[in-house]
């Protein structure tokens, strides 16, 4: 039920509530808890995002869709967790931007809050530490809520939830560190069709509906999650030793897009030589019928805008590099999620490294002229974002820049050097170990710091702490010619320095 305020007895008696959900009130027995707070798990840039208490095992979610991306989606979140500490006599789930119409755990009705954008539930007993959670949340989803998770398509939806979007589309514990399993069970009118990161589970059709079930084979960040409902094509093939590709387009697209979507198998063969082999039960690229600025990693479904995959306005290289890059996070942030999100320059410095290397492969910009104008750029991106693995907090107006040059080209920068100062063949290794290591995990940068170590042979330690934490660019290795450029000009009276672009695009914009 939905309380203005929440309160629990001592003892762990429910409390007497009478009249209706707007009005109710609580007859205390006992001595009350503190009111309902958000809380979080203590990430420097997201100081309220996740929930410390419990450990996300798996998720279980249901969407029905009218067909009308304009009204609210009714929803169900089950959500199966291990208490990782306790007493716990309530816990918090991250939630917004959608209504709350009953919450049970393990079986019986709780009670709940709403409290900033989390979800505050208090079970009628106390949780045990060990014990296992089953929480089951009935709830709409809310396409139409600015920044939140979804994106509205010609034809539907799509789901884009990088960086803290998730919880605006589903209760969970949205953080990268906490991975979990997926379930996805979407209702939607006949003629079209529902995709979902993972494998099909299952397909029940009823009168004019569809039920479609995807599972996951590995476990996910919720940044990562992936649902897809329109009038869409689902494009099929296979890629290196027998990997099920699957692509999903827009169905009058279909013909247009197949020789951009074919380049895939050899896309995934490269990036294997370099990283291993793919780290998932199938991939694909999903084309949106829709204007939003960015590509995003998906795990096995990237996102793409249909216009920029179509469009013969771009060479071709510079087509395929973007699209290396968002394969390549399936290893370099799908795989290996960052554990906080000051770690986002692993994620984003890999994927750019291989974009450039990909693009050069393919006779676009030579990787180190790339890398040279990144670096004479870095000190003025350091000023104004932070080093790399040290970004700077939210401004008092509240906004984050997250996805920023010094993550991207920034951190690409810092790769170069580290090749240059171990080699090629013990960066080369380093490329592979990293997501064999920690397949399937979340790690942070200094266990990337100790990986470089072992692999090469020697502490990295001091070499890296400069090049990822220092307030100005160290020189580069083997390039005592390569200068930084000074900032440049600002009108009088104003603070800051101007956004760095990147020699293919401003990044800063990207979410």
């Amino acid at each position: 039920m939905a309380l203005t305020a929440l309160t629990r007895a001592s003892a762990g008696r429910r409390c007497a509530v009478a009249g209706t959900v707007a009005a109710t009130a609580l007859a205390l027995v006992g001595a009350a808890l503190p009111a309902p707070r958000p809380v979080g798990i203590g990430d420097h840039l997201f100081p309220q995002l996740g929930n410390p208490g419990y450990d996300v095992r798996s998720y279980d979610i249901s969407f029905d869709y009218s067909g009308d991306n304009s009204k609210p989606l009714n929803a169900r979140t089950v959500i199966d967790a291990q208490v990782t500490t306790g007493p716990m006599e309530r816990f918090n789930l991250d939630f917004a931007a959608g209504d709350v119409r009953s919450v049970h755990v393990n079986g019986r009705p709780a009670e709940y809050a709403r409290a900033g954008e989390d979800l505050v539930v208090a079970p009628e007993t106390p949780l045990r530490r060990g014990s296992w959670l089953h929480v089951e949340i009935r709830h709409t989803s809310d396409p139409t809520r600015k920044n939140g998770g979804w994106v509205r398509t010609a034809d539907g939806l799509a789901m884009a939830n990088q960086a803290d979007a998730a919880h605006r589309v589903f209760p969970s514990n949205d953080h990268p560190s906490d991975k979990a399993m997926f379930t996805f069970r979407v209702r939607a009118p006949r003629g079209l069709t529902v995709v979902a990161g993972g494998l099909p589970a299952g397909r029940t059709r009823a009168a004019r509906e569809t039920v479609w079930t995807y599972r996951s084979g590995h476990p996910m960040a919720t940044e990562l999650a992936q649902v897809s409902i329109g009038r869409s094509a689902v494009v099929r093939s296979t890629g290196p030793h027998g990997l099920a590709l699957r692509h999903v387009v827009p169905a009058q697209q279909r013909k247009a897009l197949e020789p951009v979507l074919n380049e895939t198998s050899r896309q995934i063969a490269w990036m294997e030589r370099r990283a291993g082999t793919y780290p998932f039960e199938t991939y694909g690229v999903l084309a949106a019928a829709a204007d939003f600025g960015f590509a995003l990693e998906t795990q096995t479904l990237s996102l793409f805008e249909q216009n920029l995959l179509s469009s013969r306005q771009v060479p071709d290289w510079y087509r395929e590099s973007l699209m290396v890059h968002e394969l390549a996070h399936q290893w370099y942030g799908d795989s290996v999620s960052p554990h906080r999100w000051t770690d986002l320059w692993l994620n984003e410095g890999h994927a750019t490294w291989h974009e450039w290397a990909y693009a050069e492969k393919r006779g676009g910009i030579p990787l180190e002229k790339r890398v040279r104008a990144s670096y004479e750029q870095s000190d003025t991106w350091r000023e104004r974002y932070g080093p790399p693995a040290a970004l700077l907090p939210p401004r008092q107006s509240g906004k984050i820049e997250l996805f920023t040059p010094i993550v991207y080209n920034g951190a690409a920068v810092v790769l170069y050097a580290l090749r240059e100062h171990i080699g090629e063949q013990a960066f080369a290794r380093l490329q592979r170990a990293w997501p064999r290591r920690y397949r399937d995990s979340s790690a942070d940068t200094a266990d990337f710091v100790a990986l470089a170590g072992e692999v090469s042979g020697r502490d990295q330690s001091a070499f890296l702490k400069k090049w990822l934490y220092g307030k100005t660019t160290p020189p580069m290795p083997g390039h005592p010619d390569w200068k930084q450029q000074p900032p440049p000009e600002r009108p009088a009276g104003k603070a800051g320095v101007g956004t760095a672009r990147s020699l293919e695009r401003a990044r800063a914009s990207r979410r």
